[in-house]
């Protein structure tokens, strides 16, 4: 097992005018699963890519343990990788799958067999080892393709969007098993996704991209809880936080006929804004007297929750007014939507945002 390190690594595709990944810094743990997250074109993949040797790095280091593998090609790594497509060979059986790896490094045929049955073991795929991939179902042919990284008992195993071609359900039950086998074998995991459910749900820790960029490095619950910057507040959380933008006055920030009230501690720090961007996640919103006024259009309701899709109304910047407000409520309304309602906000849970730097200010 190995600690894995990005330092600087840069990738800068030709023809290009600005690097697919830039000055990437990241940690990965011995035995950590670390997911990588960020909508398409982020750059996730291609720093999967440059640590699996197969994209360059054009400046900067990775290391895997206190290995510089920057320039090593990938069959020198010691790492295994999933791929979103699985790349079974479809004229051989499980088993052949499963052993190829170790049939080209010449490990005995007894070993092979006895390292193969071991991770079909793991994984439930006993009864699938002479059937061929045309046999089996998306899952099955997924723990496959598992099946064959985890026999060569890397180092490092690299999984890009192993779920994506599964249904919604399997997708579900398979992410469960993936942790828990990462657990199990203790292996270091670095695992891309696009979907931040899949990434809250997965990762010991979650490194959110955009735009090449690393924006915060942190564990799910942080990154929910505390959010380092208005991207990550938006696309962490489902349904995403409300983000709402409003002049700074006196007390607070003013949001249509409503002030939501802030400390003085937040507000003095934003001495460079004269708005704010105040976010607010849907299950710290209730119908209350006193709030932001907003018109419910949909009321969804969910047996043990109840959610209201609104737009803000009563505010004097039109850029604003009809912005939608989710709020999670469990209280039950009657019909498809209530009219005009006010909500209340947690004052515990507010995250406030500078306009300016796009950085967090509260606490």
């Amino acid at each position: 097992m190995a600690n894995v390190s990005f330092s600087d690594a840069t990738r800068i595709y030709p023809n290009s005018d600005h690097p697919a990944v830039d000055r990437l810094n990241l940690e990965i743990g011995d035995g950590e699963f670390m997911v990588l997250v960020g909508p398409s074109g982020c750059g996730k993949s291609t720093s999967l890519r440059m640590l699996a040797g197969l994209e360059e790095v054009n400046s900067g280091r990775i290391l895997i343990g206190d290995r510089d593998v920057t320039d090593l090609p990938p069959k020198d790594r010691d790492i295994a990788m999933v791929f979103q497509n699985y790349a079974l060979y479809p004229h051989m059986t499980v088993a052949d799958n499963m052993g190829f790896a170790l049939k080209m490094q010449n490990v005995p045929k007894a070993e092979r067999q006895e390292r193969v049955l071991e991770a079909a073991k793991l994984l439930g795929l006993e009864d699938f080892l002479s059937r061929k991939p045309k046999a089996l179902s998306g899952g099955q042919r997924q723990r496959v393709a598992m099946g064959r990284a985890i026999v060569r008992q890397p180092q490092v195993f690299l999984m890009d969007e192993p779920l994506s071609n599964l249904d919604a359900k399997l997708r579900v039950a398979t992410r469960t098993q993936i942790a828990a086998l990462q657990q199990r074998l203790g292996v270091t995991t670095v695992y891309v996704t696009h979907d931040q459910v899949e990434a809250m749900t997965m990762g010991d820790r979650v490194a959110v991209m955009k735009d090449g960029l690393l924006q915060q490095v942190a564990s799910p619950l942080e990154l929910y809880d505390r959010p380092g910057n208005l991207f990550v507040a938006g696309f962490i959380g489902s349904p995403a936080m409300n983000l709402i933008e409003g002049p700074i006055v006196s007390g607070g920030v003013q949001i249509g006929d409503y002030i939501l009230p802030l400390s003085r501690e937040v507000l003095a720090k934003a001495s460079n804004d004269t708005s704010l961007t105040v976010g607010i996640r849907p299950e710290a919103l209730e119908v209350a007297e006193q709030g932001i006024a907003v018109n419910v259009n949909i009321v969804e309701e969910l047996g043990a929750d109840t959610y209201l899709y609104s737009t803000l109304v009563g505010s004097t910047d039109q850029s604003v007014d009809g912005q939608q407000i989710v709020a999670r409520t469990s209280a039950r309304h009657k019909g498809r939507s209530s009219g005009t309602v006010r909500l209340a906000a947690d004052p515990t849970q507010l995250h406030v945002f500078s306009n300016a730097t796009q950085e967090r200010l509260s606490d």
